[in-house]
């Protein structure tokens, strides 16, 4: 109690709310990632089938982040959030329920569905209540919160998993669905003015996205850096679980030493921009992640350490430069940020699920196999990020 106390003084209950709401797409993988060696042996079935419960999450999650927020500017923000976050509690005891990957699959998809609410509209309540430098310190401390799930989730399910069954994973995402949940119906609608913007309008909006050439163009270059990423996301378990023998605790332990990264990188990219602007930047975190991929090809360095360093080092590079890029491609747009943001987040996504699905296949040394995915993403970037250059709006600084 003297915890709770504690955080609520240092966290207002709209900024706990909040943060639980974005936790939503990284509790409801990681948590589960320790159990996805245990599925395939008890149902017997073809890795790249489990990992389909990752990459129908995401794509379900990304087709749905562009539906909600026309949705809540025109019926306002709990209704939709209220039906999405109860669609995640209800997919979890679908999920939790299952007895074939087939049923895991669909309650995937519909967790996919209910977690896409809650990270579109968290932005929007945002937007409505706080302004200026309250809302920039609100961001603060909701990724402060949302920025400890990836580390923390992986581990709790480990411990799920050692002490009852993966079906207490889905049963513990349904429970903190609830709670946020509750917090929604208590919540004061925060959008005082409702606009209603017309399907016809919504949908030029995006077409208006995809005939400007300068943001498409840095949309996919910057893309490909999330490939390799998303591949260690999704094939980690069967890496460190079923390839190297690690026990499920031991998995979270590791995947949680790979999530500070996520952590640390932001943090050390607000000192170092302070005196090198984000165009010089971008390219040294690319070609960290070059380097960090021909790492993982040096069969010369120890298991666990030839997948446990360089991925570090690749996920720390990725996570230094995508605050800035998101920074940028937004900058090329005069108009429709809101759409931009959602189609940003979209593409990055489903270049990320079909990262997952390829590195899923039967390839003889996965490790080796993540570091050419990471060399062939990464030099793509690199290799149209000059073109990028000349294309883009500049930003100050």
């Amino acid at each position: 109690m003297r915890f709770l106390r504690t955080l609520r003084g240092h966290f207002p209950p709209i900024i706990l709310l909040l943060a639980l709401l974005s936790a939503f797409p990284p509790l409801a993988t990681d948590m589960y990632l320790p159990a996805l060696p245990l599925l395939q042996r008890e149902w017997q079935a073809p890795l790249v089938m489990i990992n389909l419960t990752l990459v129908a999450f995401f794509v379900t999650y990304c087709a749905f982040l562009l539906l909600y927020g026309p949705l809540s500017d025109r019926y306002g923000r709990r209704p939709p959030l209220l039906v999405g976050v109860g669609v995640f509690i209800c997919s979890c005891l679908l999920c939790a329920a299952a007895q074939s990957p087939g049923m895991l699959i669909c309650g995937r998809i519909f967790q996919g569905t209910g977690a896409a609410a809650a990270s579109t509209i968290v932005f929007a309540i945002s937007k409505d209540r706080f302004t200026g430098l309250q809302r920039q310190r609100v961001f603060v401390q909701i990724g402060a919160i949302v920025a400890a799930a990836p580390m923390i989730a992986p581990i709790l399910g480990g411990w799920t998993l050692t002490l009852f069954s993966w079906r207490w994973i889905f049963l513990l995402q349904a429970l903190l669905g609830t709670v946020a949940f509750i917090g929604v119906c208590r919540m004061d609608e925060s959008l005082r003015q409702q606009i209603a913007p017309s399907l016809v309008h919504v949908a030029a909006g995006y077409l208006r996205l995809f005939a400007n050439r300068r943001y498409m163009f840095l949309l996919l270059t910057l893309s490909f850096t999330c490939v390799p990423v998303f591949a260690f996301i999704g094939g980690s378990p069967d890496l460190y679980i079923t390839r190297l023998g690690f026990s499920e605790r031991q998995f979270g332990y590791f995947f949680g030493f790979n999530a500070l990264a996520f952590v640390l990188a932001p943090l050390t990219f607000a000192r170092v921009a302070r005196h090198a602007s984000v165009i010089r930047l971008l390219p040294w975190a690319f070609t960290g992640m070059l380097t960090a991929s021909l790492l993982l090809l040096c069969t010369w360095i120890p298991l666990p350490w030839r997948l446990t360093l360089p991925m570090f080092g690749l996920t720390f590079a990725f996570s230094f430069c995508r605050p800035a890029s998101n920074n940028l491609i937004l900058e090329q747009v005069d108009r429709d940020t809101g759409a931009a943001s959602s189609l940003m987040v979209f593409f990055y996504f489903m270049v990320g699920a079909l990262a997952m699905w390829l590195f899923s296949l039967e390839w003889q040394d996965k490790i080796r196999m993540l570091g050419w995915m990471g060399v062939a993403a990464v030099g793509c970037t690199l290799a149209l990020w000059p073109v990028a250059k000349r294309r883009l709006r500049q930003v100050s600084g």
